[in-house]
C-alpha cells in the first residue's frame, strides 16, 4: 500500500541506492542507513512498516541488528538480504523471526515481491490485533451501547461490583439487557475463565426447574433415566445467571437459599451433598420488594440475592442513547443482509427518539431488523418503520413546530407532513380513510405520501 515507511540498512552506497529507487517508485516512504546503530535510533523515534537489513555488515551485523528488534519487541516485519555463501545466516534469521529472505544477486520484481507479501502480512496482522483490541474492548461491557447518565452509573457499577464475590440482583423491564450486565460482570471478574451458565427460571414447571438448577439421580422420577449434573454443579468457580427469579417457586427458593449460605445442595431424589463455588448473579423485571410483602418471595432470599442492585433505565429514560443503539444495530443488519444503507434519515431518526419504546432495546433492534429488510433506498427512512411509529408524537395533538426551517413553505410542508403521519396513525393505516380525514381526494393524498417519502407495502389502500 503506498505510503508505507520501510528502513533500509546496508553498508553498500549503491544497494541503498537501488532499493530506495525501485521502492520509492512503488509509492514507499523509504529511510536508508549504513549503519545498524542509526538505524536503532531512528527506529526510537519514528515508526516504520518494515526493515530490509543487509545479512553481512561491518560492526553491527543483520543478525544482531534483527536480536535488537525483537528485544525491542518493535512491531515490524524484516527481510533480511544475503549473500549466495551465506545462506546459514539466512536461516538463523528465519529461526530468530525475519519474515523472508533474499539472496544477492536478486532481480527487482523479486524485491517488489516479497517486499509487497511483508506488508501484507504486517497489515493483517495489525487488523487482528486492532480487531482483538476492539473485542476486548465489547468484552468488558459485552455489547452494551450508550452514553447517558444512566448508562454511566450502570457502567461504573459494573466495574466496582466485578472484582468482588457479592451476589448482584439485576433490575429492569423486558428488553433492557438484563443478561448482558450479567456477562459484563462474568468477563470482567476473576471468575471470566470458568463457565458462565445461564437459566430462566420462569420458562420452566416447578419440578422440571428444581432438577435443572440441582440436577437429579437416576430413578428420582419418571423419566430420571440416568443421573444428571444441575446447572449449579455446572457452574462451579464460575457463575450462574437466573433470569426472571421471580418467578421461582417458594419451596424453590429455600433450596437456593441454602446454596447461598451454605454453597451445599443435594440432587433431586439424592442423598449426597455436593458442595459448590458459585457466584449468583440474578434478574428480575418484577418489583420482588411487593412480591416479598405479599409472601410470593422469601425475604431473607432478597436480601441474599440483593446485596448489590443494579436498575436499568428503559429506553424512554434515556432518549439521548436512541440514535447510537439504532446505528449499531443498522451496521450490524446491513453486514448480515448485505445491504449497502449509508445511514438513518433525519424525520427516521426523530420518530425512533420520540416512540416510548415498550419493549425497550429489544424492540428497537427488532425494528431496525425490519427496517433494514423492507428499505428499498439508500438509507432508512420512515416508509420502512411500521405505523406505530409514523404516528409517534410528543405533544397533544401530535404535531411539532419544526424549527429552524428556511421559509415558511418549508414549515407548513413539515407540518402538513406530520398531519399525514398522525392521520394514517389514528386510521389503522388505511390511506383511504386518512384522507377523507383530512378531507383529500384519494389521488391527491396518494401524491402527498410519495412527495414525503412514505408510502410502504405495509399501508392499507
Amino acid at each position: 500500500m503506498p505510503g508505507e515507511k520501510i528502513l533500509v540498512v546496508d553498508d553498500e552506497p549503491g544497494m541503498r541506492s537501488l532499493l530506495g529507487k525501485v521502492l520509492g517508485k512503488e509509492g514507499y516512504f523509504v529511510t536508508a542507513f549504513e549503519k545498524g546503530g542509526d538505524a536503532l535510533e531512528a527506529m526510537a523515534s519514528e515508526d516504520f512498516d518494515l526493515a530490509v537489513l543487509d545479512i553481512e555488515m561491518p560492526g553491527m551485523n543483520g543478525i544482531e541488528l534483527l536480536k535488537k528488534i525483537k528485544e525491542k519487541e518493535l512491531s515490524l516485519n524484516v527481510v533480511m538480504i544475503t549473500a549466495y555463501g551465506s545462506l546459514q545466516s539466512a536461516v538463523e534469521a528465519m529461526r530468530l523471526g525475519a519474515y523472508d529472505y533474499l539472496t544477492k544477486p536478486f532481480q527487482v520484481e523479486e524485491i517488489k515481491l516479497v517486499v509487497e507479501k511483508a506488508l501484507e502480512r504486517e497489515r493483517l496482522v495489525n487488523e487482528n490485533r486492532a480487531l482483538h483490541k476492539e473485542l476486548e474492548q465489547q468484552y468488558r461491557f459485552t455489547g452494551i451501547i450508550g452514553k447517558s447518565p444512566r448508562m454511566e452509573e450502570v457502567y461504573d457499577l459494573v466495574s466496582r461490583v466485578a472484582e468482588t464475590n457479592a451476589s448482584v440482583l439485576i433490575q429492569g423491564e423486558s428488553g433492557t439487557g438484563k443478561e448482558l450486565i450479567a456477562r459484563s460482570i462474568h468477563y470482567n471478574s476473576r471468575r471470566k475463565g470458568k463457565p458462565l451458565v445461564i437459566l430462566n427460571c420462569a420458562a420452566l414447571a416447578e419440578g422440571v426447574l428444581e432438577s435443572e438448577l440441582f440436577g437429579h439421580e437416576k430413578g428420582s422420577f419418571t423419566g430420571a433415566i440416568k443421573q444428571k449434573a444441575g446447572r449449579f454443579e455446572l457452574a462451579h468457580n464460575g457463575t450462574i445467571f437466573l433470569d426472571e427469579i421471580g418467578e421461582i417457586p417458594v419451596t424453590t427458593q429455600l433450596k437456593l437459599l441454602r446454596v447461598l449460605q451454605e454453597h451445599e445442595f443435594e440432587r433431586v431424589g439424592g442423598e449426597k451433598t455436593i458442595k459448590v463455588d458459585v457466584r449468583i448473579i440474578a434478574a428480575t423485571n418484577k418489583d420482588l420488594m411487593a412480591a416479598v410483602k405479599d409472601g410470593r418471595f422469601r425475604e431473607d432470599l432478597y436480601y441474599r440475592l440483593n446485596v448489590v442492585a443494579i436498575s436499568l433505565p428503559p429506553l424512554r429514560e434515556r432518549r439521548e442513547d436512541i440514535p447510537e443503539l439504532a446505528h449499531f444495530f443498522l451496521a450490524r443488519f446491513s453486514t448480515e443482509t448485505g445491504k449497502k444503507l449509508d445511514g438513518i434519515d433525519g424525520p427516521a431518526l426523530d420518530m425512533l427518539v420520540r416512540y416510548d419504546w415498550p419493549g425497550n432495546v429489544r424492540e428497537l433492534e427488532n425494528i431496525i431488523e425490519r427496517a433494514v429488510v423492507l428499505e428499498k433506498g439508500g438509507s432508512i427512512s420512515p416508509a420502512s418503520l411500521p405505523l406505530t411509529l409514523r404516528g409517534t408524537s410528543d405533544t397533544g395533538d401530535g404535531l411539532k413546530v419544526p424549527e429552524g426551517a428556511g421559509s415558511l413553505t418549508d414549515m407548513l410542508e413539515e407540518l402538513e407532513k406530520q398531519l399525514i403521519v398522525k392521520a394514517l396513525g389514528e386510521n389503522g393505516g388505511s390511506q383511504t380513510a386518512a384522507a377523507n380525514a383530512l378531507g383529500l381526494k384519494r389521488s391527491t393524498f396518494r401524491y402527498k405520501l410519495e412527495k414525503y417519502g412514505l408510502v410502504s407495502s405495509d399501508l392499507e389502500e
